[in-house]
């Protein structure tokens, strides 16, 4: 976008809940990459599953500390999930804050795939695979394993043009275990004419992934 407008776009991060927000201006993203961030409003925390905090380049739940209080509309199961053994709360958010205190975004936690007890995010896989030449589209999601209770299965979107065949998904597999230790690559691809988005480019994976599962 930088390139096509220059330097003029803004970014933030927050959610309706309001506990919390980052923002970023060009110059800053332009030093820091892909970043939603600082705070504007609380304290960035990043904690495991356990609510212990992550240092710097580890990737957890994404907390804002000293944020304004919020609950979920007669829903005190769901408000309860969102805050920490400290008090913390959270929008579901996966991601990790660099040396400097920036934030970057990595996925969300009902995306993130457990095989073998390895916590897995699909954005990484994700944008692995959208850098390689014949895929236009993507989304990553875990399936049902027998043993590893899931596993990594990748739908495809390929250029106009190409063969969706048994070669093209071994290259694409090939592709992601060049980069990625092999237990976070796809064990297979399904490849879709289109992969179902809404207007405004929200991706639908629970329409890929819950046929699967039922």
């Amino acid at each position: 976008m930088f390139d096509w407008w220059g330097p003029i776009l803004y970014e933030y991060y927050s959610g309706t809940e309001g506990n919390g927000q980052t923002a970023i201006d060009p110059q800053q993203w332009l030093a820091h990459p892909g970043s939603v961030g600082t705070p504007l409003l609380g304290t960035l925390r990043i904690l495991d599953a356990a609510g212990r905090e992550l240092p710097a380049g580890q990737d957890g739940l994404v907390y804002f500390e000293g944020g304004p209080a919020f609950e979920y509309y007669k829903d005190p199961e769901k408000t309860a999930r969102s805050r920490s053994p400290q008090g913390y709360s959270t929008l579901g958010d996966i991601g990790h804050l660099d040396d400097e205190g920036y934030l970057y975004l990595t996925g969300r936690s009902s995306y993130m795939i457990i095989s073998g007890g390895v916590n897995i995010y699909p954005r990484e896989i994700e944008d692995l695979l959208l850098r390689h030449p014949a895929v236009s589209d993507v989304a990553v999601f875990g399936i049902p394993h027998p043993e590893f209770g899931e596993e990594v299965k990748a739908a495809v979107e390929l250029r106009a043009g190409l063969a969706a065949d048994d070669a093209r998904a071994r290259e694409l597999i090939d592709h992601c275990r060049e980069h990625l230790a092999h237990l976070k690559c796809p064990k297979s691809i399904d490849f879709h004419e289109s992969l179902p988005r809404h207007a405004t480019g929200k991706l639908y994976t629970r329409q890929l992934r819950d046929p699967y599962w039922t």
